[in-house]
């Protein structure tokens, strides 16, 4: 679909790409990787055709539509949520309208039997054709399930996008691409603003529903979820793994390990030939044989070993005095804005040394109550922080809050007190600004230079409560690794925002769970508490509860509760997946019913015209769409029956 041939790009005589090659073909999922600065984001503009290459193509085949999400993008106001994703599809909307021109055309017209004529009615009967075959204009169904897929309530579809903050808005625009069924998908980074309920919903679309998809992210169970080849950027070549990014990894280490082998050989070679130049350059009878040893060292082409980030990044939060047993408690916590409840009755206790997660949807509460502890805004309730806690809070617009006409040097040395001042740029040169990069002024950082830079003004003070909201986002896969084993190694109490379950995973031992108003406690990791959702969505507990000992536990029926005690975790995967089949098989039936529908109604309608009444083939076109629609009204019934039987 797409095929790229010998792409060069050069940015100030220095060479991003030389001579890259590859093709993308239907429905691959690809995984584009590399370090920071390798030219990702690069290579996926180009690919969508906003940036040119210095030398080289990029084909695209004509009837080949190419859709692709930056990281950053201007955002319009004006419209409602429902108005916005509707944009997706103003080419039906040009369509209908060419439509309705074309038969107000024919209604005025008596030349019946012209050739130009004829030509008109068969540009409306292919016009209309193609606008079936896209699913006509009853996309209100799909509009809503994508904005609801992707953390919209249905509330929210008639309210402003004002209103929204720019990570919901993002979101917006994601629908709109995804809604378009482009042939390729780009998108770059597009999980930084998603939950991880969205994250599932968008990986399922992604394996099932779209088409080419080529991403780059720094989600490591998003990629591995959702791609099945690998594009490594490095050196200014593309290598192409036709695996996932687990597996890669493994095949990158053994391919270096090769490079390096080959490496090693050629410079003892290299080393021999020069010894042996430099022993009898100067004795006559071994002229022949230097000059031929000259020749061949020129003729040798240097092996490259692929570039390995050295870099040193080493975090470590230093915990401060001890605090007291527990740190944050809450009891009957409440937060309102007028008449919108966020949560009530939240009854928690947060014990010292313990690294717990608050997860849940966008816009449930977890900053809102991560701002009542920082007493930022006033609550209802009683919210008690421990005996000498001392907090260091990481804000999720941390790195976006950061002064852009600073250098990176002088945002430190504003924060730094003491001796410290005297190591600032050791500091940095363990996060990798180092040199010249300490100098830089922070608006040309990236999303994951800011990221680091907001990190180091957290070290700079001891604190033994560490609160971290969506610390991840924008950071590539190494700096993310590091700051888990911070984190892990941290001696006093962590509360982490995050979306990311590769970064949680192994970090937290207690998952909070915030929504519809209430938080529920879990006890486990990341992926216990996924399974635990799993089960009772499978065995239809209670999304209420009571407070007990806060905790919100949710309550099933003592049937539900025996059913899902009696299958174990593979079987409710296996029933999960037989209930989704279903459900994909009622959907796909109620679409093809929908459009045979729209079909038949505009056949009616040309029919209820003179030149329609009169026009034979018309109604043998009628008969066999109502057969067709009979057919797929009956299919529809026995996908509902086998649902319902299911359930």
């Amino acid at each position: 679909m797409l095929s790229i041939d010998n792409l060069s790009v050069e940015f100030s005589a220095k060479a991003l790409f030389q001579d890259v090659s590859f093709v993308i073909n239907d429905r691959e999922r690809v995984a584009l990787m590399g370090k920071n600065g390798a030219g990702k984001s690069t290579m996926l503009k180009i690919l969508a055709g906003l940036q040119q290459p210095t030398s080289g193509s990029v084909s695209v085949p004509k009837e080949t539509t190419v859709a692709y999400l930056p990281q950053v993008m201007v955002l319009s106001d004006g419209q409602t949520v429902r108005e916005e994703a509707e944009k997706a599809f103003a080419h039906l909307h040009r369509m209908q309208a060419q439509l309705e021109a074309l038969n107000e055309e024919m209604l005025q017209r008596t030349d019946y039997e012209s050739d130009d004529y004829m030509q008109l009615v068969e540009r409306y009967t292919h016009l209309n054709d193609h606008l079936q075959m896209m699913g006509g204009m009853d996309y209100q169904g799909e509009l809503e399930r994508t904005l609801q897929g992707l953390g919209f309530a249905r509330e929210d579809f008639d309210r402003p996008t004002s209103e929204f903050s720019g990570g919901w808005r993002m979101r917006i625009e994601l629908a709109k691409l995804l809604l378009q069924h482009p042939d390729v998908l780009l998108l770059d980074e597009p999980t930084n603003h998603l939950d991880i309920k969205s994250i599932q919903w968008l990986e399922q679309f992604l394996q099932t529903r779209a088409g080419a998809v080529v991403l780059v992210s720094h989600d490591r169970a998003f990629i591995n979820n959702v791609t099945t080849r690998t594009l490594e950027i490095s050196c200014g070549k593309v290598y192409d793994y036709k695996v996932k990014y687990d597996e890669y990894l493994q095949l990158r280490e053994e391919r270096r390990a090769q490079q390096l082998r080959a490496y090693e050989n050629q410079q003892k070679e290299i080393a021999d030939i020069k010894a042996f130049i430099e022993r009898f350059r100067y004795k006559a009878t071994k002229a022949i044989q230097v000059q031929s040893r000259i020749k061949q060292l020129e003729k040798i082409v240097p092996i490259e070993v692929d570039e390995v980030d050295n870099s040193a990044l080493h975090l470590k939060f230093t915990c401060s005095m001890r605090s007291g047993d527990y740190p944050v408690i809450c009891e009957d916590t409440a937060k309102s804005y007028g008449t919108h409840n966020v949560f009530h009755d939240v009854n928690l206790t947060i014990k010292r040394g313990e690294k717990v997660a608050f997860v849940g949807k966008n816009g449930e509460g977890k900053s809102t109550l991560v701002k009542c502890i920082m007493n930022e805004i006033p609550f209802d309730g009683t919210l008690k922080v421990g005996h000498n806690v001392q907090i260091g809070y990481f804000a999720q617009n941390q790195a976006q809050m950061l002064d852009g006409e600073l250098t990176v040097f002088d945002t430190i040395d504003r924060v730094a007190r003491g001796d410290i001042r005297l190591k600032i740029r050791d500091i940095l040169g363990a996060f990798m600004f180092g040199g010249e990069a300490s100098d830089k002024k922070v608006k040309v950082l990236s999303g994951g230079e800011r990221t680091r830079l907001a990190m180091i003004k957290l070290l700079l003070e001891p604190v033994n409560l560490l609160i971290l909201d969506e610390p991840t986002n924008h950071l590539d896969l190494r700096s993310k690794d590091v700051l888990k084993e911070a984190i892990r190694d941290f001696d006093g109490t962590v509360i982490v925002v995050s979306h990311d379950r590769d970064f949680l995973d192994g970090l937290v031992t207690r998952v909070y769970e915030f929504g519809g108003g209430v938080v529920r406690e879990h006890i486990g990791g990341i992926y216990d508490f996924l399974h635990e959702r799993q089960i009772e969505s499978l065995a239809q507990l209670g999304t209420t509860g009571s407070p007990s000992q806060g905790t919100t536990v949710p309550v099933a029926a003592p049937e539900a509760q025996k059913s899902a005690s009696k299958l174990s975790y593979e079987e409710q995967k296996a029933v999960a997946r037989q209930r989704k089949k279903l459900e994909n098989a009622l959907a796909q039936a109620e679409e093809r019913v929908t459009t045979l529908e729209a079909a038949v109604k505009m056949l009616e309608d040309r029919m209820a015209t003179p030149e329609g009444a009169a026009d034979t083939q018309l109604f043998e076109q009628y008969g066999k769409l109502k057969h067709q629609l009979a057919e797929a009204e009956e299919e529809w019934a026995e996908a509902a029956e086998a649902l319902e039987a299911f359930s």
